[in-house]
């Protein structure tokens, strides 16, 4: 059994378990519950931001304890401040050692899109996503059957929420792709392996209709890495750890984002010599 697999296994438990504390009739009494969503579509697409999607994460099942100081208030709104076009937070528990509380915190300190990270594979956490003031979930394919994916995709549009599909390689995009999906990641750390490599990305952009927002995520740590990207075609990037592994991840954020910046004005002929 792959990392992959026991997390999924591990979350089935949990969702049996939560739905018994937190009941669905219970999810939909929340304030946030039939409230406005915030396109994550629009906010990463918008020529005045940096298209990064900053991550919250504590913990990796590779990488081990990335953060155990950083506090999600501090963190999240440096983040904006530094530029980012929206946030990913990580719920899952167990592996990541995040909680649907940490959503809930950047929610209520920041107007943005709020990506909820985490190992979907059941309308319960969907509506659970939106009761904590999620504006878009991730579906992985490798987690999946394309079936349910797109099961849970339209259940999740029907909620009011974007989705984001997160796919490894050619395989899985041309097997789960479908309408109602509202942007594409390519991940570039193999969820099997967790091996990164930068050129999946490269080599599947152009697989992707342009009817999609693509990005660009995991082992981004390189500001010219996303110039690259962007020329390549990505219009996002999900960046979490290359930040969090630092003692203040939101000035990491804004050194970078700033270098970034300068990096793509200057490889469009922006900045005068």
């Amino acid at each position: 059994m792959n990392i992959l697999e026991k997390i999924i296994a591990r979350k089935k438990e949990e969702i049996a378990e939560r739905k018994a504390l937190f009941p669905q009739k219970l999810l939909e009494k929340s304030l946030f519950f039939e409230g406005n969503v915030v396109s994550m579509k629009k906010y990463v697409t918008h020529p005045e931001k940096t298209g990064i999607i900053a991550e919250f994460k504590r913990r990796s099942p590779s990488k081990g304890l990335i953060n155990g100081t950083a506090t999600v208030e501090q963190t999240t709104i440096g983040y904006m401040q530094a530029g980012a076009s929206a946030l990913s937070v990580l719920t899952d528990k167990d592996f990541f050692g995040g909680s649907e509380a940490d959503l809930g915190l950047a929610r209520k300190f920041n107007f943005c899109p709020i990506l909820r990270k985490d190992f979907m594979v059941d309308e319960y956490q969907i509506i659970e996503a939106r009761s904590i003031g999620a504006d878009c979930i991730l579906l992985i394919a490798a987690a999946l059957t394309p079936k349910r994916l797109n099961e849970l995709a339209v259940f999740a549009k029907g909620l009011g929420l974007e989705v984001l599909l997160e796919v490894h390689d050619g395989e899985e995009l041309e097997k789960s792709l479908n309408e109602h999906v509202d942007l594409v990641g390519v991940n570039n750390r193999n969820l099997k392996t967790f091996e990164v490599n930068i050129q999946t990305s490269l080599e599947l952009v152009d697989s992707i209709p342009n009817t999609f927002t693509k990005i660009s995520e995991s082992g981004l740590s390189e500001p010219a890495t996303l110039v690259q990207l962007k020329k390549a075609g990505y219009d996002g990037f999900l960046i979490g750890e290359n930040f969090m592994k630092t003692i203040r991840p939101h000035q990491a954020a804004y050194n970078f984002m700033q270098q970034y910046r300068k990096l793509l004005a200057a490889s469009k002929g922006q900045i005068e010599a």
